[in-house]
Parts: structure tokens; C-alpha cells; sequence
């Protein structure tokens, strides 16, 4: 295609069927987002630069796999999540967000960006950091990846009630820590 940019389906189509220098495109677009998601996940920049690169080797390893009846990202996002599982699996005992690591690479303001500095987002990371890891993985793919519900629920082979469901949840734990950590009480 000369002179329109190829869509993300369109590319991946490539790669599966051998065009494999195509993978760079889609590295070039995704690569960021992936990277994002990872560290909101782990807390861990270099983990996430680790597991960005090993969601694209499995892209690669498994492109044969992919059928084109979801969105490019759909997939790359199951693929992640089995990488993070991988990760969390090998991982120490759980890893401390550091505060004086810098936010995640972004070409927009993140959620966190936009909270006002302060106590307040001490108080939100140390309460999403507390998080179990599966109320934690559902917040970053909905609020801060903004995949919508249907997507979500593609990624984790759900339904989309069972997602809203679980951000429902995730959101309520998210605030009774928060306001836990905070000292206020809520009745």
C-alpha cells in the first residue's frame, strides 16, 4: 500500500504470513503502551523493558496463531498477560514501588500525572500497589491502557459483565485502601 498507512491488522496479517520485518512497525506503535502497562503491573522499569521485548519474541514465536478475528492489541495484551504471569511466577518476594523511579514513558499525561502531586498520590500508589495482582492487572488495562470492555473481556476470556464486575470491585478495594492508608473513615 503506497501512501496509506497500513492498519495494525493489516501488518500483523504480514508477519503471520512470513513478512516478518513488519514487526517493526507494530513495535514502533505498541511498544510504548506494552511498556506502560508493564509498569503499572510490576513497578519495575527494567522488568517492564524485559517483558516488552518478550511479548514481541512471542508475537513472533506464535504469529501463526493469530486468526485476525480480534484487534492486533486484543492479542498482544493476552500475550502480555501470560508474560507477566511468567514473570510474577519467577519473580522475588513482592518489589516495593520506588517514588523517586520516574513515571512511565508516555506521550499523554498519564491518570497519575493528572492527579495533583502531593500526598494524595503517594496515598493512590501505595493503595494501588497494595492491590492483589489480578484487581490491579483489571485497573491498568481499563483505566489506564483505556481498552474497553468488550476488548477487556476478549484478553481475559470473559464475558463483559464479569469485567465490569471485576472493575467494580477493583475500583471499591482500590478506594477502601486508599482511604484506609489515608486515615479517613468511611461508614
Amino acid at each position: 500500500m503506497t501512501g496509506i498507512e497500513r492498519t495494525d491488522h493489516q501488518v500483523m496479517l504480514a508477519v503471520r504470513d512470513g513478512d516478518v520485518e513488519q514487526l517493526g512497525v507494530l513495535f514502533e506503535r505498541h511498544h510504548r503502551a506494552l511498556y506502560n502497562f508493564f509498569v503499572r503491573l510490576t513497578r519495575d522499569r527494567s522488568a517492564s523493558e524485559d517483558l516488552v521485548q518478550e511479548v514481541f519474541i512471542r508475537v513472533l514465536k506464535y504469529r501463526h496463531t493469530f486468526r485476525g478475528d480480534s484487534q492486533f492489541m486484543t492479542w498482544a495484551y493476552q500475550i502480555a498477560r501470560r508474560a507477566h504471569i511468567d514473570w510474577l511466577r519467577k519473580k522475588k518476594p513482592e518489589a516495593q514501588w520506588d517514588d523517586d523511579k520516574p513515571e512511565p514513558a508516555s506521550s499523554e499525561p498519564s491518570v497519575a500525572q493528572r492527579i495533583h502531586e502531593g500526598q494524595e498520590q503517594k496515598l493512590l500508589k501505595a493503595a494501588f500497589a497494595r492491590l492483589p495482582d489480578d484487581r490491579r492487572e483489571i485497573l491498568v488495562l481499563s483505566r489506564f491502557q483505556e481498552l474497553q470492555y468488550d476488548e477487556i473481556a476478549k484478553v481475559l476470556g470473559c464475558n463483559v459483565g464479569a469485567v465490569k464486575t471485576r472493575v467494580h470491585r477493583a475500583n471499591r478495594d482500590l478506594a477502601e485502601i486508599f482511604f484506609r492508608l489515608s486515615g479517613v473513615r468511611v461508614s
